[in-house]
């Protein structure tokens, strides 16, 4: 078990700064089309959801190879934190920015970083219990739609409010 914790919180410094170096990637790329499915291109609250999807997606990776045979539900456990982190981004921020009226970046950056230390704490819950394994089936599925999406919604964002770009306001 102290494998696994040391790499939980690796795992959290990993999705951390990858998250946050992604911000800026697509810009860096000059916009490059590709570099955009796995980055925002623009300040949606969706496309900031790729800023926890796809870093945690590469981290589950490597927590599966390594204790897929320790924790058999390690598979379930990392998709379950990862779309419970890309979930609790977007509940988080509607919910504070609807109370208060308006965004603050600040917190919008807290909000990425509890939602990964949430994402990795479920992880570790899930993974030692190994109870969502009994829904590994569905949670694949719902893994791959989140995938077909945000290559869709790069190209084709509904017109609502968690694809469009929400006003900063900058307060201390």
């Amino acid at each position: 078990m102290k494998g696994l914790k040391s790499n939980i919180i690796v795992g959290i410094i990993f999705v951390s700064v990858f998250g946050t170096l992604f911000h800026f990637v697509y810009e860096w790329s000059g916009n490059n089309v590709l570099v955009g499915l796995f980055t925002p291109v623009n300040e949606s609250i969706w496309e900031h959801t790729k800023l926890l999807f796809f870093p945690m997606l590469v981290f589950s990776l490597y927590l599966i190879k390594k204790y897929s045979a320790e924790y058999p539900c390690i598979r379930s456990a990392s998709i379950l934190g990862t779309l419970s982190g890309v979930a609790l981004i977007i509940v988080l921020f509607y919910t504070y920015s609807g109370i208060i009226g308006y965004n603050i970046a600040v917190a919008d950056i807290a909000i990425f970083y509890i939602s990964v230390i949430t994402s990795f704490f479920i992880i570790y819950k899930t993974a030692i219990s190994c109870k969502p394994n009994t829904y590994k089936t569905i949670l694949q599925i719902i893994l791959l739609i989140m995938l077909y999406l945000f290559i869709i919604f790069t190209f084709y964002p509904p017109n609502i409010p968690l694809f469009i770009n929400p006003k900063i306001i900058v307060k201390y």
